[in-house]
């Protein structure tokens, strides 16, 4: 599937993936750069159930850094 960007720097996800994922309105998504590539992530609202799973270790770090964004951008 593919999305335009707008000349705000927009874009629309596609309602497929919109439903596949139970995405809403107020949802918050988290970008995230590997190398050249661009990944999306739904962020889950409790933080303990968005690191279920990750298995890279490092994960207290991980959220700590996590926390500190979220304090900048209050």
């Amino acid at each position: 599937m593919q999305s335009t960007i707008t000349a705000r720097g927009q874009t629309v996800i596609p309602a497929k993936i919109r439903h596949r994922f139970n995405l809403s309105p107020a949802d918050k998504l988290e970008w995230v750069v590997e190398g050249n590539v661009i990944r999306v992530v739904p962020v889950q609202p409790d933080p303990i159930a968005a690191f279920r799973g990750q298995g890279k270790g490092g994960g207290t770090a991980r959220l700590l850094q996590e926390r500190a964004r979220d304090r900048e951008r209050e």
